[in-house]
């Protein structure tokens, strides 16, 4: 598979220098080898002096590094005095003890370390706690609709309609085929589900667990709560608990499986703590997982929105006012988006129901409305009404 220029590198170069742990986080196979493959040729082209020390603990000539002394051993024995030293270690939880280690040459402040890890290893809850040094955070996220362009060409106009259901799993371009690829993506799944949390988390009742992702992954943008799952897998013959309800859902979401959007009162300006909405980390699992049975494309545009708020670093919130919902409120230091989503706003009805409460906002902050309109850019008594693929595709 070939390789292209990610939207993070530039996160990674910025950090150069720094004294902290980075630590690139994400869900399995979104490309986090390869982001650090394009990272060390970055640092090889524009440091020629600067001493890498790379480990890939996928590939058989570093299984006598899987111990946490001959790691710290081998890295202590590749320094070199009087220039740059990078650590960049892929897979690092297939070390015994690598926090060990790593926080050991962390001490030292002679090493510039950069990781990739399992997310069953590197959780985002537990990274402050397994490294004892400043972490850095790198979250990264399936191929955005910009970067699938970089890697296939084509007009967004004509590609969008593909990659909603391609999606942006990396390793499942290179199948051709439309099976094989479900295949690929349905495999990645099912090691979240059997590794990442039956395994490491402990996780008992799998079949539960199965049936909270299909739920979450069939209600996507629709509003839920722990114990509304729990009434509704409740059976005659056996209950099921919200609080056990609600721990696999935050393991789903540990995974990097599913993010969480919780509500925002407009009006008040107040976070609200009832209800959520639960968004795929990418839209390719609903379809390889549960198939298109009951198809809504409106909330296949919203979950990607959703992702690529995420992705462009803003807080995401359900919006709420006067009774009205508005999908997104989005907010990165002094600057606020709202957001309704839809897939088709040719029917004068719909576009009404999809304006009204974005009109009723009293503030100056941008509001958007974003649909499949093959169209450009128009505004509507000052909402802009921007077609999904064109925005996908703006900075």
């Amino acid at each position: 598979m070939k390789l292209i220029e990610r939207d993070y590198l530039n996160k990674l170069i910025d950090a150069i220098g720094t004294p902290d742990i980075k630590v690139i986080t994400g869900v399995r196979r979104c490309g986090k080898s390869g982001l650090m493959e394009r990272f060390i040729d970055y640092v090889h082209e524009s440091r020629p002096d600067a001493n890498v020390i790379h480990i890939n603990f996928s590939l058989l000539e570093f299984e006598k590094l899987r111990d946490y002394h001959m790691l710290h051993t081998y890295i202590e024995s590749a320094y070199c005095d009087g220039r740059e030293n990078f650590v960049c270690i892929d897979e690092v939880q297939l070390c015994d003890g690598f926090e060990r280690a790593i926080n050991s040459l962390h001490a030292e402040g002679r090493y510039d370390i950069y990781l990739t890890g399992s997310n069953a290893f590197l959780l985002s809850s537990e990274i402050a706690t397994l490294f004892t040094g400043r972490c850095l955070e790198i979250a990264i996220y399936p191929f955005s609709f910009a970067e699938y362009l970089r890697y296939y060409g084509g007009e967004a106009m004509d590609e969008f309609d593909k990659y909603y259901e391609k999606g942006g799993m990396p390793g499942s371009y290179v199948y051709q085929n439309a099976e094989l690829r479900a295949d690929y993506i349905k495999n990645i799944f099912t090691t979240i589900v059997e590794r990442d949390l039956i395994k490491r988390k402990g996780i008992k009742n799998k079949s539960l667990l199965l049936r909270i992702a299909s739920f979450l992954m069939d209600n996507i943008g629709n509003l839920t709560s722990a114990s509304g799952i729990a009434g509704t897998l409740t059976t005659p013959r056996k209950k099921t608990g919200d609080k056990t309800v609600g721990a696999y859902i935050r393991a789903l979401c540990e995974a990097f499986l599913f993010y969480r959007v919780n509500r925002y009162d407009i009006r008040g300006k107040k976070y609200l703590s009832s209800n959520e909405k639960y968004y795929l980390c990418d839209t390719s699992f609903k379809f390889a997982v549960l198939g298109r049975k009951d198809m809504n494309y409106g909330r296949i545009y919203e979950n990607i929105v959703a992702l690529e708020l995420l992705r462009r670093g803003y807080e995401v919130y359900v919006g709420v006012l006067y009774q009205k919902e508005i999908d997104f409120v989005a907010m990165k230091r002094d600057e606020k988006l709202y957001i309704q989503v839809s897939d088709n706003i040719t029917d004068d009805a719909t576009f009404a129901r999809e304006a009204e409460p974005l009109l009723k906002i009293k503030d100056a902050y941008p509001r958007l409305i974003i649909a499949r309109t093959r169209h450009e850019d128009f505004t509507y008594e000052g909402i802009t009404v921007t077609d999904i693929a064109h925005w996908l595709t703006q900075n």
